[in-house]
């Protein structure tokens, strides 16, 4: 491709973006057009532009004649015209029209009786597309007709330039943009009383139009810090070792017990682990319960770690951090960056990670605000907090949420009793079949998961529940 066609493709995309097309944070789908009639450009001098028009808002400019310069030795022409059209939202769309007449250039060296060039571009869900296009009548170069010019065209000047024919370029989907130039004219030599280097371009259109775009997934953080990963939490830093032995306020109300229904836990917060201690409590309760947000807040860090198996994370409006480990699986609002309300099912009660082969249990954590910057040691013991949560355990809890209510019939390995005509069928269904571990749980089958490997990524399905 010629180096004007080149920079004229950079210079679209300027135009693009400056026509709202895109931005950082996804975009809304943006077009874009530009048009001119004649511009003359001399090394090291301002360029002479006759009717540029461009869009967003449309535009049109016109004028009678024109000559370049006041004797019309280098450019003489009639009636010339230039518009431009963009319109963005979900279709966006532009066009772009540049019209000339009985055009001379260099005293009858290039002549034609009309020159026009247009460009479209549009863009759908799927795709982008456009069209670049001109048209002579009569044109004659050097004495010679050219009756058939075909794109990017090049014909020689003598000894003195060369001309370049429709010139066009493109750049397709998803974001189309493209050009055309029905005549580009480059001086080698001095010539008709410009100088070598000059060039002049007739019937210039420019088009692009892109649909819109998602914006990018929120950046995975532990703590406040963007993390490469959000399957790795970072290391425990060697320097921290202390365990924090405070109970702050964490500032606002409303907290819900992180688990639905029965559960069962002790205060195992500082008991010590390999190289560690427990960062927070196990609250023990049957495979697939519902686990809760405790707190209005967002999701952030959903998916697998070999340590917390199927883990999330939620920080609420005050930036408390808190931390669920061990999910057998996630609800539909375990989703990075989804905004939940305190009680929104967030995923079930399980053993994943290195909590293998244990009693079903939710390893849950605390981490105040005000001890972010300890990394991951600065947890709390959340005993006391646990204690005065409000516990969730009627079934209409459920109602109204995007989560239906027969979720939590994941509670149970066996639910082909269950018969919706008899009353106590359901009654049936959750009673407990054995125990283990600190309470009474329901017996379950654990999902498959090859040692030594992380499971396949889990959905909102567990024995006995709803997919």
């Amino acid at each position: 491709m010629p180096k004007t066609a080149v920079s004229a493709l950079a210079a679209l995309a300027l135009l693009f973006v400056a026509g709202g097309a895109s931005s950082a944070g996804g975009g809304a789908g943006g077009a874009a057009s530009s048009a001119f009639a004649v511009k003359v450009v001399l090394p090291g001098q301002a360029a002479v532009t006759v009717a540029e028009v461009s869009a967003p808002p449309n535009g049109a400019f016109s004028t009678p004649s024109f000559q370049y310069p006041a004797d019309g030795s280098a450019v003489t022409s009639g009636a010339i015209s230039a518009g431009t059209t963009a319109t963005s939202g979900s279709a966006p769309s532009a066009s772009a029209a540049a019209n000339i007449s009985s055009l001379s250039l260099f005293d009858g060296d290039i002549v034609a009786q009309k020159v026009s060039a247009s460009a479209d571009a549009s863009a759908g869900e799927a795709t982008a597309q456009g069209d670049m296009g001109g048209s002579f009548d009569g044109l004659t170069v050097l004495g010679a007709p050219v009756t058939a010019p075909s794109s990017n065209q090049r014909l020689a000047l003598a000894d003195w330039g060369y001309v370049l024919l429709l010139e066009q370029g493109s750049n397709p989907a998803p974001r189309y943009s493209g050009f055309v130039t029905a005549l580009d004219v480059h001086l080698t030599r001095d010539h008709g009383g410009l100088p070598a280097g000059s060039e002049i371009l007739v019937g210039r259109a420019e088009a692009s139009a892109q649909v819109a775009t998602p914006p990018p997934p929120p950046k995975p953080r532990v703590h406040g810090t963007p993390v490469k990963s959000p399957d790795e939490l970072p290391l425990i830093p060697p320097t921290y070792r202390t365990i924090p032995k405070i109970t702050p306020p964490l500032g606002q109300g409303g907290y819900i017990f992180p688990i639905w229904g029965p559960s069962g836990f002790s205060d195992t917060f500082g008991a010590k682990r390999t190289l560690t201690w427990h960062h927070g409590d196990d609250i023990f309760a049957p495979y697939g319960a519902p686990v809760l947000a405790v707190a209005n807040g967002v999701v952030f860090s959903v998916g697998w770690n070999k340590v917390g198996g199927w883990r999330l994370w939620l920080q609420d409006a005050k930036g408390n951090e808190y931390y669920y480990a061990h999910l057998s699986a996630y609800a539909p609002a375990a989703v990075n960056g989804a905004e939940v309300k305190a009680g929104t099912v967030l995923g079930f009660v399980g053993n994943t990670g290195d909590a293998r082969g244990t009693p079903f249990h939710l390893h849950f954590e605390i981490h105040p605000k005000g001890l972010l910057s300890l990394g991951y040691d600065g947890a709390v013991d959340p005993t006391t907090y646990l204690q005065s949560w409000k516990h969730l355990t009627d079934v209409t809890a459920f109602v109204g949420s995007s989560f239906e209510p027969g979720a939590v019939l994941l509670e149970s390995t066996d639910i082909s009793s269950g018969n919706g005509l008899e009353p106590t069928s359901l009654a049936r269904a959750f009673a407990p079949l054995s125990k283990a571990g600190e309470v009474a749980l329901l017996a379950g089958t654990r999902l498959p998961v090859a040692p030594g490997s992380a499971p396949p990524p889990p959905t909102a399905v567990a024995a006995g529940g709803r997919d």
